[in-house]
């Protein structure tokens, strides 16, 4: 007589689904391209970087993003320059060359692969400048659009322009041209280079989820003269499929133009710019960032909403400690997915949003969360490797200066009771999640209702219509 016992399966749940889970990342997806010599060697090194250091450094990381690059630019050139996504979907903020945050991401989000991961993924730009690894948040990220084309949607973002990207100047050792030439050369840095910005050349400038969630890197874009219903979504669609922007091609108009850059580099406004710079008419103004850029206030959100039919805007381009913040009457969403290089503190976190249908769920990285490659030259776990070796780890940003005008490096009594903090936590209590949940109603009014404390910030606290104040005293009951 047999006695059913009860055993502990783990994730795999068996020794054959976690063989046929090992080979399904070697196979084709039905999707993409196979996975081949150099995808693998992307994924091993982002799987280990400081064990790949030398690859980081060699002609053939140059050869293979470049390779990655041209295969890039034929996917996101037969995209449309505005995506429509189904739920469930994953949506990052700015990533600036943090490979760190990003490891963040894959560990607890994407653990088995992206391939088996449900939904899709969706990243706002800005994933160059500022931080110290672009080459390798870049090359992965490449990797991952041609592996998976439909799961993983890249926009761009103001930092996916030459004006920006090429600034050295401005960003030094962290501009991204500075990193390629000093990664592989003047000759062989400029090719990459340039390559890297022909697929950003071809990037989306927006997305919407559900019907209901418009998602892009900076803003709404103002509608133009001969526009006759404001469909701002059909705007962006008319743009260009290869488009400079900053600096424009020949072929880009003066409206195009315009659009694209409103979508890369438009905020917000804030209290002072609702009462001050903010036309009563159209809903913007002038952007304190200067050259050309905008701010939207509250009647350009209620306008493009109710235009549009949607609820809700997604988007990046302002830092924030807390990874995502909340504006204009709990109706636009900030999302910043790094924690380094904005003088936001050691404490500041790297944030995401899931959309999954009626629920909305803030993912956030622990200031807690073990530190796993990024170290400072006076750290101990340095100590046993040669001055090459540091050098070469220094080159692919796995080692940083102290920076004393930089509170994410300089604090290192706040590192330590964090470390020790750290080792005091569960595994599942060293990322942090915060549930919001709505209820959007589908008949003819979409009334929407939202459960659970939705903090608005401070600064965004401007004047309303009744609705929009009967709205927020909904979100905010708890």
């Amino acid at each position: 007589m047999l006695t059913p016992q009860r055993t502990r399966i783990g994730r795999n749940a068996s020794i054959a689904t976690a063989n046929a889970l090992a080979q399904q990342q070697h196979h084709q997806s039905k999707q993409g391209l196979p996975h081949d010599a150099l995808t693998t060697r992307i994924m091993d090194m982002f799987k280990d970087p400081a064990g790949s250091v030398d690859y980081l450094n060699s002609e053939l990381f140059a050869k293979d993003v470049i390779t990655l690059s041209r295969r890039a630019q034929n996917i996101l050139g037969d995209e449309p320059r505005c995506l429509f996504l189904q739920s469930p979907s994953y949506v990052f903020g700015d990533i600036h060359g943090n490979l760190e945050d990003l490891h963040f991401f894959s560990d607890n989000i994407w653990r088995l692969g992206m391939s088996l991961t449900a939904g899709t993924f969706v990243f706002l730009g800005d994933y160059v400048d500022r931080g110290k690894s672009c080459l390798e948040c870049v090359a992965y990220l490449l990797a991952m659009k041609c592996l998976l084309p439909y799961k993983v949607v890249l926009l761009r973002g103001n930092h996916e322009t030459r004006d920006v990207n090429g600034w050295e100047e401005h960003y030094g050792d962290r501009s991204f041209i500075a990193q390629c030439r000093n990664r592989f050369g003047d000759e062989i840095g400029y090719l990459v280079w340039e390559e890297v910005n022909r697929a950003f050349d071809r990037m989306p400038l927006s997305a919407v989820i559900d019907q209901d969630i418009f998602c892009v890197h900076g803003g709404i874009p103002r509608a133009t003269a001969d526009n006759l219903n404001n469909n701002r979504i059909q705007e962006i669609l008319s743009v260009p499929k290869v488009a400079g922007i900053n600096p424009p091609y020949d072929h880009e108009d003066e409206i195009s133009q315009r659009v694209s850059s409103d979508c890369i580099w438009s905020d917000p406004a804030s209290e002072d710019q609702e009462q001050t710079t903010v036309s009563v008419h159209t809903g913007f103004g002038d952007s304190l960032r200067g050259g050309g850029a905008i701010c939207f206030g509250h009647k350009a959100v209620t306008d493009f909403l109710k235009i549009h039919d949607y609820s809700f805007i997604m988007r990046a381009h302002e830092a924030h400690a807390e990874g995502v913040a909340v504006s204009k009457g709990a109706r636009v969403f900030t999302v910043f997915s790094t924690s380094k290089d904005h003088n936001q503190g050691s404490r500041a976190m790297a944030g995401c949003i899931l959309v999954d249908s009626e629920k909305l769920q803030v993912i956030n990285r622990s200031p807690a969360y073990k530190n796993q490659y990024v170290h400072r030259r006076d750290s101990v776990s340095l100590h046993n490797l040669t001055p090459r070796e540091i050098e070469m780890r220094e080159r692919v940003g796995l080692v940083v200066e102290k920076q004393p005008s930089m509170e994410t490096f300089d604090e290192e009594e706040e590192d330590d009771e964090i470390e020790e903090e750290w080792e005091d936590m569960d595994d599942d209590e060293c990322y942090t999640y915060q549930q919001r949940h709505t209820n959007i109603d589908t008949q003819h009014d979409r009334s929407k209702r939202m459960t659970g404390i939705m903090e608005e910030d401070e600064d965004n606290n401007s004047d309303v219509d009744d609705e929009d104040i009967e709205k927020k005293n909904r979100l905010t009951k708890a």
